[in-house]
């Protein structure tokens, strides 16, 4: 190498080792300065909406699930539709959303822009309100880094590919989360999420109904709750909001429990159940069944992880006025 070239990669290097990276641009007091107020306020409004309406925790983490794995933690999810454009809302995957986790999204960014007007983005309100309604419930606490900017694009065409469904086999969701940078024993502790929350009879029906010509529902369910299953959805045809808790002992606490449901044929999802028969993925739910204390650690390391997935900074991002609106019409 010629010496000249030599002094150019070094000098070259040496800039690049200056800039930030995208994460090292976040931290936890991102805000302290400009809106030292801001978890008082989030908490407020959190712990009413979650006292309130008690399935806001897993609208919430749903909904930071399903923005996150499309195209990273940037409030894409949340843009609404217009005459002129479709966003990642109209979906098929995204049609269930939960009605509550938007609501309090709006309620918590309409606070913070009375006390600090154009400051506090989408996207870290949904990262926080995520991580504060997983602790309300029980669960683990875990960092949230701050200072994302929210997307500039929603585009509903890249949502399928990168969202599980209910049915995925176990080799494509362990090929999903690996694209993302996520482990086998990183997915069983994201999965994890199911402990709260609900499903609707849609999304398991085959599963209970007519399964195969010598069962009419799947042998891998207990088979007195697969009665029970077949008892409440039978009309889930015309009343499709019909649905039955991902985890039928404690459908509202953030604990283990969802994985010994797994261990007994308790499985609503059939992805979910599949988990427990498969060698990549049966030690760690064996483990996180047993071992409590083992989960959460795992699942608070893997949200720390998810949450800076590809996030927007000051280039390719904004700080909305609104969550549900670009701040510049698009047509």
């Amino acid at each position: 190498m010629a010496f000249s070239n030599y002094i150019f990669l070094v000098i070259l290097f040496s800039f690049l080792s200056l800039l930030p990276s995208t994460q090292s641009q976040l931290s936890t007091d991102y805000y302290n300065k400009t809106c030292p107020q801001f978890h008082n306020i989030m908490q407020r409004i959190i712990a009413d909406k979650q006292l309130s309406s008690p399935t806001t925790a897993a609208a919430i983490l749903r909904v930071f699930f399903h923005d996150c794995f499309v195209n990273g933690c940037d409030s894409s999810i949340l843009i609404a539709s217009n005459a002129f454009n479709k966003s990642e809302l109209d979906a098929d995957s995204n049609l269930s959303l939960a009605g509550d986790a938007f609501d309090l999204i709006t309620r918590v960014k309409t606070a913070l822009e009375l006390e600090c007007p154009g400051i506090f983005s989408c996207s870290d309100i949904l990262a926080v309100s995520t991580r504060d309604l997983v602790v309300m419930v029980g669960g683990p606490f875990y960092e949230v880094l701050l200072g994302r900017k929210d997307s500039k694009v929603s585009d509903p065409s890249i949502v399928e590919s990168n969202l599980p469904k209910s049915t995925t086999p176990v080799s494509k969701l362990l090929s999903l989360f690996f694209t993302k940078g996520f482990s086998a024993e990183e997915m069983v502790a994201l999965v994890g999420a199911h402990t709260i929350g609900f499903s609707h009879c849609k999304e398991f029906a085959s599963r209970i109904f007519n399964f195969s010509k010598t069962s009419e529902y799947d042998p891998a369910y207990n088979p007195v709750f697969a009665l029970g299953l077949r008892k409440l959805c039978a009309n889930y045809t015309i009343a499709p909001e019909m649905s039955a808790f991902n985890d039928v002992f404690t459908p509202g606490k953030f604990d283990n429990l969802y994985y010994k449901n797994l261990q007994r044929g308790l499985g609503l999802l059939s992805s979910d159940q599949a988990m427990v028969t498969d060698n990549r993925t049966k030690p760690f739910v064996d483990l996180f069944a047993a071992n409590q204390t083992a989960f959460f650690d795992l699942f608070a390391r893997s949200m720390e992880k998810l949450s800076v997935y590809k996030i927007k900074t000051d280039k390719d991002g904004e700080v909305r006025r609104r969550c549900d609106q670009f701040n510049t019409f698009q047509t």
